[in-house]
């Protein structure tokens, strides 16, 4: 699954960002079977999980970003967003979007999110 994240870049402290995630070649159908993640890696840390959201719609976040950061999907445009508000200096690191179906992950490029303070 071809995976293309866009949105990041340099944000001050308590600022908002928005990420996208598109599946191009990827039929809505399909992708509305996928399972939506996103998940980000600080500089000399592990890949983590920010926020997913299930086939039928029920979102997961990490404690970190409960009440700050919000997922949402569109499978007739094959697309998941992250919205990012109030963000913080530790929300600094490389934005992945993941697709989950039938246990296989396929994985975005990246995109990068600097919070300066």
């Amino acid at each position: 699954v071809l995976l293309v994240e866009s949105g990041g870049g340099l944000v001050q402290a308590g600022g908002s960002l928005r990420l996208t995630c598109a599946a191009p070649r990827t039929i809505f159908s399909v992708f509305s079977g996928f399972s939506m993640g996103w998940y980000r890696q600080a500089p000399g840390k592990e890949r983590e999980l920010v926020a997913s959201s299930s086939t039928g719609g029920s979102t997961v976040y990490a404690d970190t970003v409960k009440g700050r950061f919000t997922i949402s999907r569109d499978n007739s445009r094959k697309r998941v967003y992250l919205q990012m508000k109030n963000v913080k200096a530790e929300d600094t690191a490389v934005y992945y979007c993941g697709a989950d179906q039938g246990g296989i992950r396929s994985w975005g490029q990246g995109t990068q999110v600097t919070v300066s303070a």
